[in-house]
């Protein structure tokens, strides 16, 4: 009885087995069936060419001529940022006349820093009159607590 079910054993483990190889090799097939069906679909995609009008072929056209013709000298038109503001204004004057489009980056920046500059301007000046009118209330104050000192002090020297 053993032998017949070590027998058993491995013919139904041979079998297990057997059948595991087929389906890895059904899984694959599968693979690669879902792979090709892929491949199929993407070729069938056809990328329609964006059509052009002449107009805008012309400013392309007027875009890369003018980047072609840049030298070093006018790819950074901005001086320092040490220099004065003014001198930078013209710098973007000069820059915006030698485009077709206009850069307004630097200038909504530099509207921005003066603009900053201002409201901090403004708030230092609240800031200095407050503070005057504290100083001003704190020697009215001391001057009070001087006079109510001497009449306490002049009131005690009658009492004796």
């Amino acid at each position: 009885e053993e032998d017949l079910l070590n027998d058993v054993c491995r013919e139904v483990v041979e079998k297990w087995s057997e059948s595991q190889i087929v389906d890895a090799k059904e899984e694959k097939e599968d693979e690669i069936q879902a792979i090709a069906s892929m491949m199929e679909k993407q070729a069938k995609i056809v990328v329609k060419p964006k059509e052009v009008s002449q107009e805008e072929k012309q400013r392309k056209a007027a875009l890369l001529a003018q980047y072609a013709n840049v030298t070093d000298e006018e790819e950074y038109p901005f001086p320092d940022p040490d220099e004065q503001d003014g001198s930078i204004a013209t710098a973007v004057n000069i820059g915006s006349e030698k485009s077709l489009f206009r850069n307004t980056n630097v200038e909504d920046v530099l509207n921005a820093r003066k603009l900053e500059r201002e409201l901090l301007r403004d708030e230092f000046q609240k800031k200095k009159e407050q503070d005057k009118l504290q100083r001003e209330k704190d020697k009215l104050a001391k001057q009070e607590r001087k006079e109510k000192e001497k009449k306490r002090t002049q009131k005690g020297e009658r009492k004796r």
